[in-house]
């Protein structure tokens, strides 16, 4: 059956019953081994990240499989890396429902889940139970009831839990689904909470006797000054690599659509230009002494291949997945190479 039919009647129904109904399916096919028959991305060039060898650079971005039970059956569709999150210390249920829209029109969706997951304990087992052998993130986040001062705890307790499983960690301070979340992108909390991430990282390292790189995931509605200050922070700090970018609030050009004023990030084509211009304006500004993943609006090889031609090393998806199929991880693949 092919994708365009699949989505067409999966589009009929409410987009997060859509959203989990598309993932049990999709575990329930690999456990019988139908995903044993999918053909594999051609061969791509081998590239070293955060000092990481990545087989591919087109990954799963964050937020597909919020709780690490869909690892082992998302391995199987061809990306190079699967990024599992966003976890927060204690289990919570988000934002009330609905929470998820579409924009088919332009290819967008919105959420305002606001990290909705099972808990840091019920997530770090679903991760040890999977068989999953590619490189895996993990996203980690603080809970909504944490008091901005404090979350630092909430990130430290998660790096804690997760490291020996991971092969890096991604700090999402950039949701807008969160209230106040986005103050940690403010220079004196930005830097408090770095350098406090950097020492316990020291630490774990020496603990496991393996080094595991942390990934910083930004916001795209960042201003030139706030670019320039997160910049040198990631730099100060030592911090291993930077994902660019998360959702954003901007409805330019879609606020006339149906759902294009639901509250939320939203994410897609839409997305596109603004990630890109991020992603530059980063590359400029750290020279090549920090890696960039690249993420937000990809649809196409092309598209893939233009993030990286904007300073990214890696690239991720996630809406394009929903609306063109696996067909996009290897076009992607195939034109990055």
């Amino acid at each position: 059956m092919s994708h365009q039919l699949i989505r067409s009647l999966l589009f009929k129904f409410d987009a997060e019953f859509s959203h989990d109904l598309t993932l049990k399916a999709l575990s329930l096919s690999n456990k019988i081994g139908l995903l044993s028959f999918l053909k594999p991305p051609n061969p791509c060039k081998l590239r070293t990240v955060m000092g990481i060898p990545f087989q591919n650079p087109v990954g799963l971005a964050a937020g597909l499989d919020k709780n690490a039970n869909h690892i082992d059956a998302l391995g199987k569709l061809g990306f190079g890396f699967i990024e599992v999150g966003t976890i927060t210390p204690r289990p919570q249920i988000g934002n009330p429902k609905p929470r998820l829209f579409r924009l088919p029109e332009v290819q967008g969706i919105i959420n305002r889940f606001g990290f909705n997951n099972v808990g840091l304990e019920t997530a770090v087992e679903n991760i040890r139970l999977s068989k999953y052998k590619g490189v895996l993130g993990i996203n980690i986040g603080k809970n909504f009831d944490t008091p901005i001062e404090k979350a630092g705890d909430d990130y430290l307790l998660c790096m804690k839990k997760v490291y020996q499983y991971a092969n890096y960690i991604a700090i999402n301070i950039s949701s807008p689904n969160t209230k106040n979340l986005r103050d940690l992108q403010e220079t004196k909390a930005l830097n408090i909470l770095l350098a406090q991430l950097k020492e316990e990282q020291t630490r774990l390292a020496d603990y496991y006797g393996r080094y595991v790189p942390i990934a910083l995931k930004i916001s795209p509605d960042l201003t030139d000054k706030h670019l320039d200050t997160i910049s040198k922070s990631i730099i100060k700090n030592r911090i291993d690599g930077v994902i660019a970018t998360n959702t954003t609030i901007s409805r330019e050009s879609v606020s006339d659509l149906f759902n294009g004023k639901e509250v939320g990030g939203m994410s897609g084509k839409p997305l596109f230009k603004l990630s890109n211009s991020i992603i530059r304006e980063l590359y400029e500004r750290l020279q090549g002494e920090v890696p960039i993943i690249g993420v937000g609006g990809i649809f196409s090889g092309e598209d893939a291949l233009e993030k990286i031609n904007a300073g990214a090393e890696l690239v991720q998806i996630y809406s394009g997945l929903v609306y063109q199929g696996r067909k996009l991880v290897l076009d992607a693949c195939q034109s990055i190479g």
